[in-house]
This record gives C-alpha cells, sequence and structure tokens, in this order.
C-alpha cells in the first residue's frame, strides 16, 4: 500500500481525513495562522491582502471571501508525495454547491517534488461573500499515479481513430 506523508507545520495543523471507509478523495482543511494576511485577488486582479483574526482574541478565526474573489488558502502542511505520484485537488462538492466555493483552476495538483506549505487556490463564484473559517473542509485531495511517458513531435498528421467527425459538441447534444 502507498502511503502520503504529512508533516505539520503548526501544532494545530489538521491532518486530512477521510469521510468514510469507502471515500476515494481525503478532505484538506484550511489553516488559518493567527496575526497573518492572506493574499487574495480581486475580480480586477488586483492583489489585496486579508488579515486574520489577531491570536488575542476569543473570535472564531475566518477570512471573507468577496465575489469573484481568488484567494491561496493555507493548509498548514506539507506533503511528502511519494515518487511517481501526484495530489489532484477537487473542490467540496457541498461547498460548491451551498456557497459557489469552488477550486479556481478547476483541479489542482500538487507534484511529488513540491515540498513547500500546500495552498488551496479557492474562488467565490457566487453573489454574495463567504466565509471561510479556521479548520474548515475546504478541498478534497487524491492521490493519483503518474504515468511515465515522453512527448514527441509527429511528422505526419494523425490517423483517423474512429468514425468521430469535429470537434467541440460534434459527438451529440
Amino acid at each position: 500500500m502507498c502511503k502520503l506523508g504529512c508533516y505539520k507545520l503548526y501544532e494545530d495543523s489538521i491532518l486530512p481525513t477521510f469521510g468514510t471507509k469507502q471515500s476515494a478523495c481525503f478532505d484538506i482543511y484550511s489553516y488559518l495562522p493567527f496575526n497573518d494576511t492572506i493574499d487574495c485577488y480581486s475580480i480586477q486582479n488586483v492583489k489585496l491582502p486579508i488579515y486574520c483574526c489577531p491570536q488575542d482574541t476569543d473570535a472564531p478565526r475566518y477570512i471573507e471571501i468577496i465575489e469573484g474573489m481568488r484567494v491561496l488558502i493555507p493548509t498548514g502542511l506539507i506533503f511528502d508525495i511519494p515518487t511517481g505520484y501526484s495530489v489532484r485537488i477537487h473542490a467540496r462538492s457541498g461547498l460548491s454547491l451551498k456557497s459557489g466555493i469552488i477550486v479556481a483552476n478547476g483541479e489542482g495538483i500538487i507534484d511529488c517534488d513540491y515540498v513547500d506549505q500546500a495552498y488551496i487556490m479557492l474562488t467565490n463564484r457566487s453573489m454574495e461573500k463567504h466565509k471561510i473559517y479556521h479548520g474548515e473542509r475546504i478541498a478534497q485531495g487524491e492521490l493519483v499515479k503518474s504515468l511515465d511517458y515522453s512527448i514527441e513531435q509527429c511528422y505526419t498528421t494523425p490517423s483517423k481513430k474512429s468514425n468521430r467527425t469535429g470537434g467541440f459538441g460534434s459527438t451529440g447534444s
């Protein structure tokens, strides 16, 4: 069995968990540091720092993501991904459906040679502000085996492999 290592940068970082014994993906949690800012990007591509709650309050730590904003949410973890694998980041269906919060680039990929803190790039596609709290499940991760392949130039046009004609929408409505 393959093992995915997780190094906790902070004592209170939350290790990923599987929701059920049959879950294909594991849940990834946010880590919002005290007295720190998180870089966000507005719909106009302007970089905006968002301030997390100071340590001397009992208030819950959170950041507010406004409509159209993209944000890198820290996890407080460094993944030790086995050679020949990657971690694929997927949106959480409930967060997407109920709040419009999705993985900004569709699917994130963490390569096995990346050994810095993992961040989850989220965007707010709803028409309302949304709060992400410290320790909240924000995405799902999947350990995926990588194929070993090369990319080579072809010197002839590829031949047809089926009766397909055309591209987008060509196989039906």
